[in-house]
Parts: C-alpha cells; structure tokens; sequence
C-alpha cells in the first residue's frame, strides 16, 4: 500500500501553495468581476435552499462522526500492542486480558483461525476485521477474494452520500439553484467512491509483512475510515457552499435567458396594465358620481386660481422672462417634443406632424 508520509504532504503544500493560491485568487477575483459586469444584484438566500443546505450539513455531520474510533470496529493489533509476528496464541492471550472476565467473545474465536499467518493478518490490517470474519470464499491465496466480499461494504456509505447529495441538487427540494450543480455533486460523489475503490483494490496489502515494530503498521482499513468521512464532509461543506453563493448571486452568477427576461417584463406590463385598468375604473366612477364629479371640478378649478396666482407674481414673470431672453428655452423645440409625445400618445408612428402655428 502507497503510504504518504506527513512530511511528503508538507513538502508537497509548500510546493503548490504559492504556484495554485494566486490562480484560486485569480479565479475568484474574476467570477466576482462577471458577476458586478452583468449587474445582477445580491439577494438573499432563497427559501427553497434551506431543506437542500439542511440535507449536506446533516450528511457532513454524520460523515464526520463517523470518523470517531468510538464508531470503528476494534483493532486488535492496536488494543494489545502487538507486532504482526506476534505468534497467535500469545496475541490473542493478551486479547482476553482485556475482555471482560479474561474469556475470549465469540468474534474473537471465529477470527482466532483466520489470522494465523502474516498474509491473513496484512488482509486483516487491509479489508477490517468483518471481511476476515464472515468470508465464506476468501482465501489468502487470491487476495482479491477479499476486495469482491468488502466491496458493497465500501460502496455502502457512497452511495447514501449520492442520495444526500441528490436529494440536495433535486428541483423538486433545491428548485433551479440546487438543480445546476446536480451533475457536478454526482461527479463528485462517483470519484470518491471510485478512488477508495482504487486505493483499496489496487494498493500493496502485503506492505506490513515488512514492518517490524508494532507502531509503524498501516492500519489501512482504519485509516480509510478516518480519510472517507473527512472526504464526504469536506465535499458536502464544498457544495453547501457552492450553492449558497450561487443561489445569493454572490458568485457562479448565470444571466437570465432571453425567454427568462421575456418572461419577466411581460409580468411587470401585465402589472402596469392592471394598475392603469383599475384607474380607469376609479375615473370612470368618479365622472359618473355627481358628488364626486363636483368635488374633481372643484379641485381643478382652485388648482387652477392656484397657479394663475403664482404664475401673476412679479418674481415669476421676471424669471420667465429671462429665461425667454436668455435662449435658455427654446419655444420651437418644447412645442416640437410636446408634439412628438402627443403623436406618440394618440396616433403612434403613421401621425403625420403637422407644425404648430
């Protein structure tokens, strides 16, 4: 089994950190930037993402408490200190000093004959204590009798992970902001799935056969448990957060289509047309209504003493008058646009304009 040591990791971060941290700025940087020049403001969450956000923070969670030993099926070597040489007797002689009562459980004595050399033990040490336990066709011989039995026990947690995550990127739960990153929370969940596969079926079981102290074996089978439930509960925090800024519109923004935008102003002409239909019952009411005609031409008529009074004062017709004689205003071009709007108003476009006497 390729084992990847805590300094190779450190090496490699300090390798690729400065070379990817600048192109993950770079990438962000520019996804903000075509969000601002497509004007699309930020909204808040819609009400729609909330289940899917709940569904990936409930997966996260399990997929990490998951990775308690408390949650793992016990390792013998690692309960008794044991080195993989340990002869059988005197391993599974220290296994019953820390069983209750001293005594062997049953588990321990189906395992007791399964384990008696140093390949049982590596296929221990790989596939977990169950598979060594409850294989009816394993032998050591053809170790990937072993990989076929552990298989739909290492499926089994991808693929509740898939219904999370598909649960999560439905319409019917998410709408369309869950429903876009479907394919790429699929994709995600399948290559998880596919590199444990890989790195169970096609790694060097055998590795511990050289190992001769007892804290230097790879307890892969217990190890896999810890790196698949950080792997699920950091995709399932990735695509939570994914999906709260694209749903916000604080990032991964998509203009609306032209049937999207189409749709939309024909809404707010629909509201526009309403609202003029409804004045235009209040109108009708009002001229119908005696009392409430008198009270309209009323209005009007003081509105009417109202402005000829403003417009008699001396400060008034001075300010017009330099106005006029300043050329700030132009009678010929207000009448012109006056004209125009009221063609535009009553007859459209074939109105021929006549000029104004």
């Amino acid at each position: 089994m390729v084992q990847i040591s805590l300094s190779t990791l450190r090496t490699l971060l300090f390798t690729l950190g400065p070379l990817a941290l600048p192109k993950l700025i770079a990438y962000y940087r520019s996804y903000r930037a075509k969000a601002r020049s497509q004007a699309v403001p930020v909204r808040p969450l819609p009400s729609n993402v909330y289940p899917a956000l709940n569904i990936l923070f409930v997966s996260c969670l399990f997929a990490l408490i998951s990775t308690l030993s408390t949650f793992a099926p016990e390792n013998i070597f690692l309960a008794t200190s044991s080195r993989l040489q340990t002869p059988n007797d005197v391993l599974f002689n220290r296994l019953a000093h820390i069983r209750p009562e001293s005594s062997l459980a049953d588990a321990d004595e189906l395992l007791k004959p399964r384990i008696a050399s140093i390949d049982a033990r590596c296929l221990y040490l790989t596939y977990g204590p169950s598979v060594l336990t409850h294989c009816p066709f394993c032998v050591s011989d053809e170790p990937l009798s072993y990989f076929w039995y552990a298989l739909p026990m290492i499926l089994f947690p991808h693929v509740l992970h898939l219904f999370a995550l598909g649960a999560a990127t439905s319409s019917g739960i998410a709408g369309k902001e869950g429903n876009r990153w479907r394919t790429s929370a699929v994709m995600l969940g399948v290559g998880l799935a596919l590199i444990e596969c890989y790195l169970t079926g096609a790694g060097d079981w055998k590795a511990n056969a050289r190992t001769v102290r007892a804290e230097d074996l790879n307890h892969f089978y217990w190890n896999m448990r810890v790196w698949r439930g950080l792997g699920i509960g950091i995709a399932d925090a990735a695509l939570a957060g994914f999906l709260w800024a694209s749903s916000t519109n604080r990032m991964f923004v998509v203009p609306p289509t032209a049937a999207e935008r189409m749709e939309a102003a024909l809404k707010i002409l629909e509201n526009a047309r309403g609202r003029l239909g409804a004045l235009g019952i209040v109108r009708n009411v009002v001229v119908r209504d005696e009392v409430l005609r008198r009270k309209g031409e009323a209005y009007w008529r003081k509105e009417g003493q109202i402005m000829s009074e403003a417009m008699d004062e001396r400060e008034v017709v001075e300010s017009v008058r330099n106005a006029l004689g300043s050329e700030r205003i132009s009678i010929t071009k207000v009448e012109e646009e006056a004209s125009r709007f009221a063609d535009g108003i009553v007859g459209g476009p074939n109105v021929v304009q006549q000029p104004i006497q």
